[in-house]
């Protein structure tokens, strides 16, 4: 299983820490090492000479540098450069190691690092091609509380993410700051918003706001109960970025006063001239799913060991039903049956039982499940007395009715590469964390053109709808690898919560509902290795695009309360080919929505204790 680190969310992989002949570089090493741990920490020697005659004299300095650069390197675990560059001028120098190493980061000490590179205008280090990190020491090698100061400006997201990793790697108390100047208007907060939205899902993270007209001396005056403050510098407009580099009016002061270490950071992308009110949350939100992809991502080797798995589920008094949604799958369903039965309810018990689905199918799918002595449900004949619809999610919605688990599983049937994997690593999660309330499984899907197979080239309705969709609309869902699989399950006191659509739009409604009900933390995903199936083609994956739109469309309505679509709009042009000529067909996808099964009567009769789980947070 992928470790529960929050270090793992901070994407700092290679740091760079100059060591220049003459000059301490302790601060600036102890730093890299709290953000990353010694294996991402690359050391780069520098001696500079007033004169191009003296180059020769430099050999003993050089020969100095990669001793002490071999002495830092054993004691900390980092990597060194043996060659030490010589030259007149240090920033020239760093910055073809720079261009040449890549780093994700550079550490520059100050005063001493940083005045030797910024002597000259304009100064290199306005077009860095990575982040940066400029450090006043002394930096305790164990910090118990940090502080990071914000405004909201650009660059406070790489403060808090830095901060984080600082905290997490020495369990140290860390608290946000927000000073509010008297006077500042509901525009110039709009910047701070969307770093606030992210600290309500950080509850480690003290959260506190300070309103006063001198930002500065107030930062000063928290500093008696920390021992570091992480901040972010000041943004350079474009119309100064060729102008000599500037930390800002409050990182120099804290700089100069400071009883204890400052880190003042900035980012390589380019600001636009009005960053303040463009880049307003924009990168904020990305801390939390960062994290969360770090923290709720799991291995596909993580949950192998099914003998742990069943004593997991038997310790905590589980049940798990496993539900096979079907339609004309004769071809695929009893190798899938016949699969998991054999690894999962007979030589390990961790399936509790199976039920299939079934749409109604016109082929031999019913008999061959029927043979393995698997329930079979038409889901059209259930509570017949709600009307019955077509669609994969009619089915799943039903399924709650007719199983009992207390975790249900669902998982496609036409999937030709069946594994007990597609199984079991969906109850592994759910098994080993009681937080963890929903598991969506991804996977590779190999498109099959012609003759030819694509390895990577499934998913197209996934890529070029749902996560564009995401993005859009909600952000902290973004980590989802592929929100649209067939396979995932959930605890069943929140499933039958839950809305559900009948069609294509069930899986993306039953991830938002989920979200939004009970946070981003009671998601996770699982990596289930490869999946191959039968690929749709174009025109059908169009129709399914309609209606995952028009879910995601539903579930705004429901969000801001205001209608959206008519009825006009759930009717699409599908533009056919036929005898050499094209025509216009007209088909109704619909996206409709069944209630939660919590609320359906008949289910209340025959689950006497139907379980209701609000969500502290939301």
């Amino acid at each position: 299983m992928m470790a529960r680190n929050n270090n793992q969310f901070i994407p700092l992989y290679k740091i760079m820490v100059p060591i220049l002949y003459g000059l301490d570089s302790s601060a600036a090493i102890t730093t890299a090492l709290s953000f990353t741990g010694a294996r991402h920490v690359v050391l780069a020697g520098f001696v500079c000479v007033d004169d191009p005659t003296e180059y020769s004299r430099a050999t003993s300095a050089a020969q100095r540098v990669r001793r002490n650069l071999s002495k830092l390197s054993n004691a900390t675990g980092s990597v060194m450069i043996p060659r030490v560059r010589v030259g007149l001028r240090f920033e020239e120098e760093l910055m073809e190691v720079i261009q040449d190493l890549k780093p994700d980061t550079l550490i520059l000490q100050w005063p001493e690092y940083f005045n030797a590179i910024c002597t000259n205008t304009p100064s290199v280090l306005n077009d860095l091609p990575c982040d940066l990190a400029v450090v006043r020491g002394p930096l305790s090698e164990q910090p118990t509380r940090v502080l990071v100061p914000v405004r909201g400006g650009p660059y406070a997201e790489l403060a808090l993410r830095l901060a984080l990793a600082i905290s997490n790697r020495h369990h140290a108390q860390l608290t946000v700051l927000h000073v509010k100047m008297e006077g500042d208007t509901a525009e110039s907060e709009l910047s701070y918003r969307g770093l606030a939205q992210v600290l309500k899902n950080l509850p480690e993270v003290e959260h506190q706001i300070i309103l006063s007209n001198d930002p500065t001396q107030t930062i000063l005056d928290q500093l008696e109960n920390y021992d570091l403050v992480v901040l972010g510098m000041v943004a350079q407009n474009p119309d100064t970025s060729s102008q000599i580099f500037r930390l800002g009016t409050i990182t120099e002061r804290l700089f100069s006063e400071s009883p204890v270490g400052v880190i003042a950071v900035k980012t390589s992308h380019q600001i636009s001239e009005h960053f303040d009110t463009e880049l307003s949350g924009q990168k904020a939100i990305s801390v939390l799913v960062d994290r969360w992809f770090a923290e709720n991502t799991f291995h596909r080797q993580g949950f192998t060991n099914l003998e742990r798995l069943c004593e997991r589920k038997q310790a905590q008094n589980l049940t798990i039903s496993l539900a096979l949604p079907a339609l004309n799958e004769e071809a695929t369903i009893g190798n899938v049956i016949d699969t998991l039965q054999k690894s999962l309810v007979k030589e390990f018990p961790l399936l509790d039982e199976i039920v299939v689905m079934d749409s109604d199918s016109t082929d031999r799918t019913r008999e061959i499940a029927k043979d393995f002595g698997v329930p079979v449900y038409i889901h059209q004949h259930l509570l017949p007395e709600y009307g019955s619809r077509p669609g994969k999610g009619e089915a799943l919605w039903k399924s709650l009715y007719v199983t009992s688990g207390d975790i249900i599983l669902w998982v496609d049937t036409d999937i030709v590469n069946i594994h007990p994997r597609f199984v079991y690593n969906l109850a592994g999660p759910l098994l080993s964390d009681p937080d963890i309330m929903f598991v969506k499984g991804f996977y590779r899907r190999p498109l099959r053109i012609g003759e030819k197979i694509q390895a990577g080239g499934g998913g197209r309705v996934t890529e070029l709808t749902a996560r564009p969709l995401l993005n859009l609309f909600y952000p902290e869902l973004s980590g989802i690898v592929q929100p649209l699989s067939g396979e995932y399950g959930g605890r069943r006191s929140v499933l039958e919560q839950l809305t559900f659509f009948s069609g294509y739009g069930v899986e993306i409604g039953l991830l938002i509902d989920t979200f939004e009900k009970f946070g981003l933390d009671a998601i996770a995903q699982v990596d289930l290795q490869e999946r191959v199936h039968h690929n749709q083609p174009l025109a059908a994956l169009s129709k399914m695009s309609f209606a995952i739109i028009q879910a995601v469309i539903r579930k705004l309505e429901k969000r801001y309360d205001q209608l959206l679509l008519e009825d006009v709009n759930q009717t699409m042009k599908l533009i056919r080919y036929q005898a050499n000529t094209y025509y216009l067909d007209i088909e109704e996808i619909a996206e409709k929505e069944r209630p939660p099964m919590a609320s359906i009567a008949e289910y209340q009769q025959k689950n006497h204790h139907v379980t209701s789980i609000a969500n502290p947070s939301r």
